[in-house]
């Protein structure tokens, strides 16, 4: 919807916008909203604006599971941090490495965020660090540490952060044999379903609904609600939840057909840790989960993943160099190293990497 000028109403109030479509689960609205906030960040010369868009940008990558696109965002957002003296942006980054799933590195910018969160009182940081906790533990399959720190996160009650940590409190508190919490939570995840609307928001209350209710028509009705769901990690948690139902209730054949949709899905989105727990689960029942190649996003550091795609697109490194604020020097190292993980030689071959520019 436009307003009197033609331009988007969310335009007037975009931080809200922001929390809106996210509390909603609206994938789509988010993505648009972060893409114009991008634009919006590059035209005005802000860099604190284009710090913001950029984070934004990363976050709604993340969600939807592009972690290429995730990576790069956040890498151009804290060279800009770097080059202009910025404080650290942290939100953005924990939904990554908590959607990843690696240990030690989210478990060192977890440590790093609440630091900061304390020092700064800031309560939404705090928020984020709690849920970015539960994610890793319950991806791990560390469902007691899951269900305290989901618990912190949804205590700060905040619009759209609670909404993302109740269906972890749920998944943790059904594991850990808590299940007035379990109830509890996915009470209040079913609120916001019912009042979100979105096929999204309503297929993760479906699967939450069926880890409570262990009846199999939830997680049949949340596979096939998610099934169109741009949200790619919450699309392939169905699948796996469903197949771990499935086995066991001992429907090998039909729970391997699960899992290994889900195993392929989690390996796509980088989602380590889910992808090892489905990849457990295939073994429980006699087989191996194949082992897919490497991508480019899981041999790159965030900085080469940036300059990998920017060359890619065309820049050259004196436009790269600007654009990053680093020298033409720094480029080049960095391009030499892209080159030699991914085993290539020119920007041609870089160009042409299949599914690279969209990993």
């Amino acid at each position: 919807m436009l307003d009197g000028d033609g331009d988007p109403l969310w335009a007037r109030r975009p931080a809200l916008a922001v929390e809106i479509a996210a509390a909603l689960w609206d994938p789509h609205s988010d993505a648009a909203i972060a893409e114009s906030l991008v634009r919006a960040g590059r035209e005005s010369g802000s860099p604190l604006a284009l710090r913001l868009a950029l984070a934004e940008m990363a976050s709604a990558a993340a969600m939807t599971g592009d972690v290429g696109k995730a990576m790069a965002a956040i890498a151009e957002e804290t060279a800009i941090a770097d080059a202009t003296g910025g404080r650290p942006v942290y939100y953005h980054q924990l939904r990554l490495a908590a959607l990843r799933g690696r240990r030690q590195e989210a478990t060192d910018l977890i440590d790093q965020a609440m630091a900061a969160a304390q020092e700064r009182g800031t309560e939404q940081l705090m928020a984020n660090v709690h849920w970015a906790s539960a994610l890793l533990h319950n991806g791990l399959a560390e469902y007691q540490a899951a269900a305290a720190a989901a618990s912190n996160a949804v205590e700060y009650g905040d619009l759209f952060l609670g909404g993302f940590a109740l269906p972890e409190l749920v998944e943790a508190a059904v594991r850990s044999g808590e299940h007035d919490t379990a109830a509890t939570a996915l009470e209040s995840l079913t609120e916001r379903a019912e009042a979100g609307g979105t096929e999204t928001i309503r297929g993760v209350a479906a699967y939450a609904r069926g880890l409570v209710s262990g009846a199999e028509d939830d997680y049949r009705e949340a596979v096939e609600l998610l099934q169109g769901s741009p949200m790619l990690p919450y699309r392939a948690r169905a699948n796996l939840l469903y197949g771990e139902w499935l086995r066991r209730e001992n429907r090998r054949k039909e729970c391997r057909q699960q899992l290994r949709l889900a195993h392929e899905l989690l390996s796509q989105a980088g989602m380590d840790a889910f992808a090892q727990r489905a990849a457990v689960e295939l073994q429980a029942t006699g087989e191996n989960a194949r082992t897919r190649s490497a991508q480019a996003h899981n041999q790159l550091t965030m900085q080469e993943m940036h300059i990998a795609r920017l060359v890619a697109t065309g820049a050259t490194s004196t436009e790269v160099a600007a654009r990053l604020f680093i020298s033409h020097r720094t480029v080049d190292t960095h391009l030499r190293n892209v080159y030699r993980k991914l085993e290539i030689t020119s920007r041609k071959q870089l160009k042409d990497l299949p599914g690279f520019l969209t990993a």
